[in-house]
Protein backbone atom coordinates (compact mmCIF):
# COMPACT_ATOMS: atom_id res chain seq x y z
CA UNK A 1 0.00 0.00 0.00
CA UNK A 2 1.41 3.59 -0.76
CA UNK A 3 1.53 6.76 1.28
CA UNK A 4 -1.72 9.45 1.11
CA UNK A 5 -1.42 12.74 1.68
CA UNK A 6 -5.06 13.77 2.27
CA UNK A 7 -5.57 17.41 2.33
CA UNK A 8 -8.28 19.50 1.89
CA UNK A 9 -9.48 20.94 -1.78
CA UNK A 10 -10.85 23.85 -3.29
CA UNK A 11 -12.33 21.63 -6.04
CA UNK A 12 -10.47 23.42 -8.74
CA UNK A 13 -8.04 21.07 -10.21
CA UNK A 14 -8.66 19.22 -13.56
CA UNK A 15 -7.70 16.10 -11.79
CA UNK A 16 -10.79 16.56 -9.51
CA UNK A 17 -13.14 17.43 -11.68
CA UNK A 18 -12.92 14.50 -14.20
CA UNK A 19 -12.80 11.89 -10.91
CA UNK A 20 -16.23 13.39 -10.09
CA UNK A 21 -17.30 13.51 -13.44
CA UNK A 22 -16.61 9.47 -13.12
CA UNK A 23 -18.47 9.38 -9.72
CA UNK A 24 -21.71 11.01 -11.26
CA UNK A 25 -21.35 9.04 -14.52
CA UNK A 26 -20.97 5.70 -12.60
CA UNK A 27 -23.98 6.61 -10.17
CA UNK A 28 -26.47 7.67 -12.90
CA UNK A 29 -25.91 3.83 -15.02
CA UNK A 30 -25.70 2.15 -11.26
CA UNK A 31 -28.41 3.69 -9.73
CA UNK A 32 -32.49 4.70 -10.93
CA UNK A 33 -32.58 8.99 -11.20
CA UNK A 34 -34.47 9.00 -8.38
CA UNK A 35 -32.05 7.20 -6.43
CA UNK A 36 -29.09 9.55 -7.38
CA UNK A 37 -27.89 11.37 -4.54
CA UNK A 38 -24.02 12.36 -5.09
CA UNK A 39 -23.53 15.98 -5.52
CA UNK A 40 -22.22 17.85 -8.44
CA UNK A 41 -18.45 19.51 -8.34
CA UNK A 42 -20.85 22.56 -7.41
CA UNK A 43 -23.07 21.69 -4.54
CA UNK A 44 -19.38 19.85 -3.50
CA UNK A 45 -18.43 23.55 -2.92
CA UNK A 46 -21.00 24.67 -0.72
CA UNK A 47 -20.53 26.01 3.07
CA UNK A 48 -21.85 22.69 4.98
CA UNK A 49 -19.37 20.24 2.80
CA UNK A 50 -15.88 19.90 3.25
CA UNK A 51 -14.00 18.10 0.42
CA UNK A 52 -10.81 16.19 0.69
CA UNK A 53 -8.74 14.60 -2.07
CA UNK A 54 -5.72 12.17 -1.33
CA UNK A 55 -2.61 11.89 -3.47
CA UNK A 56 0.25 9.91 -4.03
CA UNK A 57 2.67 12.03 -5.31
CA UNK A 58 1.38 13.85 -7.91
CA UNK A 59 -1.88 10.96 -8.45
CA UNK A 60 -4.35 11.66 -7.57
CA UNK A 61 -5.84 8.29 -5.65
CA UNK A 62 -8.73 8.97 -4.07
CA UNK A 63 -11.66 11.51 -2.77
CA UNK A 64 -14.63 12.49 -0.04
CA UNK A 65 -16.19 14.86 1.74
CA UNK A 66 -18.08 15.60 5.17
CA UNK A 67 -21.54 17.15 4.94
CA UNK A 68 -22.59 18.59 7.93
CA UNK A 69 -26.13 17.36 9.27
CA UNK A 70 -26.25 19.16 11.74
CA UNK A 71 -23.91 20.53 15.17
CA UNK A 72 -23.48 16.41 16.08
CA UNK A 73 -23.39 14.54 12.51
CA UNK A 74 -21.93 14.39 9.07
CA UNK A 75 -22.91 12.37 6.51
CA UNK A 76 -20.23 10.98 4.00
CA UNK A 77 -20.24 12.12 0.35
CA UNK A 78 -18.19 12.04 -3.10
CA UNK A 79 -16.36 9.03 -1.29
CA UNK A 80 -14.63 7.44 -4.88
CA UNK A 81 -11.00 6.08 -5.68
CA UNK A 82 -9.68 6.77 -8.91
CA UNK A 83 -10.00 3.23 -10.88
CA UNK A 84 -6.09 2.72 -10.89
CA UNK A 85 -5.41 3.12 -6.96
CA UNK A 86 -8.81 1.07 -6.64
CA UNK A 87 -7.66 -1.98 -3.97
CA UNK A 88 -4.99 0.13 -2.78
CA UNK A 89 -5.99 1.28 0.69
CA UNK A 90 -7.09 5.05 -1.22
CA UNK A 91 -10.56 4.62 -0.13
CA UNK A 92 -9.80 3.80 3.26
CA UNK A 93 -7.34 6.60 3.64
CA UNK A 94 -9.79 8.78 2.79
CA UNK A 95 -12.05 7.48 5.14
CA UNK A 96 -9.91 7.40 7.72
CA UNK A 97 -9.30 11.27 7.39
CA UNK A 98 -13.10 11.85 7.16
CA UNK A 99 -13.59 9.77 10.56
CA UNK A 100 -11.11 11.82 12.04
CA UNK A 101 -11.97 15.39 11.10
CA UNK A 102 -15.56 14.37 12.28
CA UNK A 103 -14.40 13.56 15.70
CA UNK A 104 -12.67 17.14 15.39
CA UNK A 105 -15.77 18.75 14.89
CA UNK A 106 -17.58 16.78 17.74
CA UNK A 107 -19.53 14.89 15.59
CA UNK A 108 -21.30 12.27 17.55
CA UNK A 109 -22.24 10.28 14.73
CA UNK A 110 -21.48 9.62 10.86
CA UNK A 111 -23.37 8.49 8.44
CA UNK A 112 -23.76 7.67 4.74
CA UNK A 113 -26.02 6.53 2.00
CA UNK A 114 -25.22 3.73 -0.49
CA UNK A 115 -26.64 1.43 -2.45
CA UNK A 116 -27.96 -2.24 -2.07
CA UNK A 117 -26.77 -3.50 -5.63
CA UNK A 118 -23.20 -5.23 -5.99
CA UNK A 119 -21.23 -2.60 -7.60
CA UNK A 120 -21.78 -0.52 -4.19
CA UNK A 121 -20.29 -3.85 -2.35
CA UNK A 122 -16.38 -2.50 -2.16
CA UNK A 123 -18.27 0.46 -0.90
CA UNK A 124 -20.30 -1.21 1.67
CA UNK A 125 -17.46 -3.47 3.09
CA UNK A 126 -15.26 -0.37 3.62
CA UNK A 127 -17.89 1.09 5.46
CA UNK A 128 -18.39 -2.28 7.63
CA UNK A 129 -14.84 -2.58 8.26
CA UNK A 130 -14.39 0.08 9.81
CA UNK A 131 -17.28 0.20 12.14
CA UNK A 132 -20.24 1.26 10.26
CA UNK A 133 -23.40 -0.03 11.23
CA UNK A 134 -26.74 -0.45 9.20
CA UNK A 135 -29.48 2.20 10.15
CA UNK A 136 -32.29 3.75 8.68
CA UNK A 137 -32.93 6.90 6.37
CA UNK A 138 -31.78 9.88 8.10
CA UNK A 139 -31.88 13.47 7.44
CA UNK A 140 -33.74 14.26 4.02
CA UNK A 141 -33.43 10.22 2.73
CA UNK A 142 -36.51 8.19 2.12
CA UNK A 143 -36.56 4.14 2.48
CA UNK A 144 -36.83 2.72 -1.00
CA UNK A 145 -35.64 -0.35 -2.39
CA UNK A 146 -32.12 0.46 -3.98
CA UNK A 147 -30.71 2.66 -1.03
CA UNK A 148 -29.05 1.46 2.25
CA UNK A 149 -28.11 3.39 5.21
CA UNK A 150 -25.22 3.31 7.47
CA UNK A 151 -23.68 4.71 10.35
CA UNK A 152 -21.05 4.81 13.11
CA UNK A 153 -21.08 6.13 16.28
CA UNK A 154 -17.52 8.63 17.00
Amino acid sequence: MSDYTVREDDLAGPEIAALLQLHLDEMHRWSPPESVHAMPLERLRAPDVTFFAAWAGRDLAACGAIKQIDSRQGELKSMRANPAWRGKGAGKAVLLHLIEVARQRGYIRLSLETGVPDDFLPARQLYLSHGFTFCGPFGDYHLDDFSVFMTRTL
